[in-house]
């Protein structure tokens, strides 16, 4: 049952079939095993070597849950501290403000309200995926025996409140002195009936108005009521439908920006000042701008499916373009890797250094928001520049043999360009013929997605044209 949960980047399933509280505790002993190992393995033998941060969301399974993996933790010997009901970043931030082994997040993200899960870091709030612990957490999870043989391993849970130091980092990146004395920047968040809605009023108090970075912040808030663990729109801010309530609400309101939230906050996507969506890559590319003129010179890590606008924007302002694998994993990675100041994703997680490398809703929204105060320009007059091509977005194409297609893309467009496997197949002719591509697996499915970017609308039809044939059948996805 166990293999029927755990996933590429993380733990995920329907409550409470298959995930259950056994489960859960079998889980919490497998993450337990790993992580202090993986710090006696490192070196690192402090004394807080042995804690391990556990958080959760609002889901209605995430009480019993979180408890049941906390008492498998403790059964391996690992002590808990527990900081209740938080977003996904709290947990990047506690682990490294505590100096601990790990952390987990019991959260199912942007899943419908019968699912949940865990994210699992280890210590600095790496991630775990498949590759990097998790096939260990579940092979350890797998050997306990809590029916003939429960372990006793003498661990402890400590309650913990750290949502004043997580305010002060996080506010940290908010900068509105420049429109001190001017009128109140007014922004509409959508929490998406998710852990924003905790988070937000936590930082910015119930009020949610008043003086914040030097300037005055006006907040309207939809969908914060995180009670009942149910959701008015999915919680998956890719899907325009989901984002289209910001979208109303900006224009209603004459908002300057709004915000829409995924499930446990860890990433948003941004509503331009005339109810517009900005594609996550351009926003990348305005706030590479913003930290490079902090940082001069840095390098700037990116998604390899962003807009060709990321690298020529992040040249143009000195800095260094990384390009990078999809996923968390090899995002944070990648910062590390290059001391990069900052990166940003399709997804809409959006990394930074003084985050310890980490992805942050909030943190990316306080950050646009004081691009907006430095600038004096709105999101549409800071986005219209980046948006100079035409893109496909990511289109989804069924098939079963996804190699054997890869394998007919490569040999057909052998010689067009520069090509790479970075992440699956890019096929870059845009300095000849101004286009360019990326084809990648599904994980999980038996499914090619494909980006499609170039400098006319006639180019990108002519290649998708080439392309559709090769993929399979286009699905809504």
């Amino acid at each position: 049952m166990l293999g029927k949960v755990f996933k590429a980047y993380d733990v995920r399933g329907v409550y409470p079939d298959p995930l259950n509280e056994l489960m859960a505790r079998q889980i919490g002993f497998g993450c337990s095993r790993f992580l202090l190992a993986d710090a006696k393995t490192a070196g690192d033998d402090g004394p807080m070597m042995k804690n391990i941060v556990v958080g959760r969301d609002m889901r209605k399974s995430s009480p019993s849950l979180s408890d049941a993996l906390m008492k498998g933790i403790t059964d391996q010997g690992g002590h808990v501290l527990d900081v209740g009901m938080v977003d996904t970043s709290f947990i990047y931030f506690a682990v490294n403000h505590l100096d601990c082994a790990g952390g987990v997040m019991v959260t199912a993200s942007h899943n419908p309200p019968q699912y949940n899960g865990m994210k699992v870091s280890k210590r600095k709030a790496k991630p775990v995926g498949e590759a990097t612990g998790l096939a260990e957490i579940r092979k350890f999870a797998a050997t306990v025996d809590y029916t003939n043989n429960p372990p006793q391993g003498g661990g402890r849970v400590e309650r913990r409140d750290l949502w004043d130091a997580y305010r002060k980092h996080v506010l940290a990146f908010l900068d509105l002195s420049k429109r001190k004395g001017k009128k109140a920047l007014r922004c509409v968040i959508d929490a998406s009936n998710g852990m924003a809605g905790t988070s937000i009023p936590q930082l910015f108090g119930k009020k949610l108005s008043g003086e914040f970075g030097g300037g005055s912040l006006e907040i309207i808030a939809l969908n914060f009521d995180n009670s009942k663990g149910e959701f008015v729109h999915e919680p998956n801010p890719l899907v325009a439908a989901n984002v289209q309530m910001t979208c109303d609400a900006v224009l209603k309101h004459k908002a300057d920006i709004g915000f829409c939230y995924d499930g446990d906050a860890d990433r948003c996507v941004v509503v331009d000042e005339k109810g517009k969506i900005v594609g996550c890559d351009q926003l990348t590319a305005v706030l590479a701008r913003h930290f490079l003129e902090k940082s001069p010179g840095s390098a700037i890590v990116y998604d390899l499916r962003s807009t060709k606008a990321v690298q020529e924007e992040v040249l143009k302002a000195g800095g260094k373009p990384v390009r990078s694998r999809v996923g968390h994993v090899f995002m944070k990675g990648a910062l590390a890797e290059h001391k990069a100041v900052f990166g940003g994703e399709l997804s809409g997680h959006f990394y930074f250094q003084q985050n310890f490398n980490a992805d942050s809703g909030v943190i990316a929204m306080c950050v646009v928001l004081t691009v907006l105060a430095n600038t004096g320009k709105t999101m549409s007059e800071l986005i219209k520049p980046i948006a100079r091509f035409h893109q496909s977005g990511e289109i989804n194409f069924q098939i079963e043999d996804k190699d054997a297609a890869l394998a007919k893309i490569k040999d057909a467009f052998s010689g067009y360009g520069a090509m790479d496997e970075l992440d699956g197949v890019t096929i870059d002719c845009f300095a000849k013929d101004g286009w360019w591509a990326n084809i990648r697996k599904s994980n999980t499915e038996p499914l090619l997605r494909l980006n499609l970017e170039a400098k006319d609308k006639t180019t990108l039809d002519r290649v998708y044209a080439q392309f559709s044939p090769m993929l399979g059948h286009k699905v809504d996805h």
